[in-house]
């Protein structure tokens, strides 16, 4: 499957009303009119004993930036997994849809050349390869330099490093946002792109997340960051494996911090 027999999904409508039921408006069944630029319907994922979504459902639109709200270990890293199709994330039930056509049997690779990708919430170390190389891995042609200044680095300092233990986890995290902007992605996740980055560096991140979509990227943001998750279009929470509200960044927030959900203990909430 090629990126050239996908459905335009660029007049996207969003609907910013809220739900509680486990589930969120779909192509086939929305009274909104909504087109979804990543679906996922009603998607169950079983690691060993433990089930960690159970009848998950989203709906992301064309150049949104959508926060997925949650506390640590309530699985949104397995759902950015199981997105990206990484090896031993395949939902054990539903279906992820892309542009309207499913993509559940498609691997990681396949998912990447129809212009879905990733940052991680722990950025992988690269031995022998340098931050220029590492930004312009897709197209070697590339201004790599453009995109380190986009992440707030400064590419004389940064161009000629390497990507190894020398650096630090900020830097790091800002070379890898560097190297999905270069992708030009269809469709990114970002799993706490925050992570490791000091609290005077936040501004910088939220453009960055910004500069996805204004490049026409959709955005998937996971964060536990009620702050960040303020910064989107729409907003979800994901608590006991399921979809428990989406709406406004506020109004998710705001039913984030009324269940003191920072203390999580582990009881689905309900709106």
């Amino acid at each position: 499957m090629s990126s050239d027999t996908l459905p335009d999904a660029a007049n996207a409508s969003i609907p910013d009303t809220m739900t509680s039921e486990g589930s969120v408006w779909s192509l086939s069944d929305n009274q909104h009119g909504a087109t979804w630029m990543l679906e996922l319907k009603n998607l169950s994922f079983r690691a060993g004993d433990r089930r960690i979504l159970d009848g998950c459902s989203l709906g992301v639109g064309q150049q949104e930036i959508h926060a997925l709200l949650g506390t640590n270990g309530v699985g949104k890293s397995t759902l950015a997994y199981i997105i990206m199709g990484c090896e031993g994330y395949r939902p054990d039930s539903g279906d992820i849809l892309f542009a309207g056509k499913v993509i559940n049997e498609l691997g990681i690779s396949d998912r990447a050349r129809l212009g879905i990708t990733m940052t991680w919430q722990e950025p992988v170390r690269f031995e022998g390869i340098s931050v220029r190389d590492y930004v312009s891995l897709r197209n070697p042609s590339c201004d790599a330099g453009s995109y380190l200044r986009l992440v707030g680095l400064d590419p004389d300092r940064y161009l000629c490093r390497m990507v190894d233990r020398c650096l630090s986890g900020g830097e790091r995290k800002r070379i890898e946002l560097a190297s999905a902007l270069a992708l030009h992605p269809r469709f990114v996740v970002l799993d706490e792109p925050d992570s490791g980055i000091d609290m005077l560096s936040f501004n910088d991140i939220v453009l960055v997340i910004r500069q996805f979509r204004d490049h026409g990227a959709s955005v998937l943001l996971i964060t536990h960051r009620p702050e960040l998750a303020l910064m989107a279009d729409r907003a979800s929470q994901l608590c006991g494996g399921r979809i428990v509200v989406t709406g406004t960044p506020q109004d998710v927030t705001d039913f984030f911090l009324a269940k003191n959900c920072a203390v999580c203990a582990e009881v689905v909430c309900d709106a």
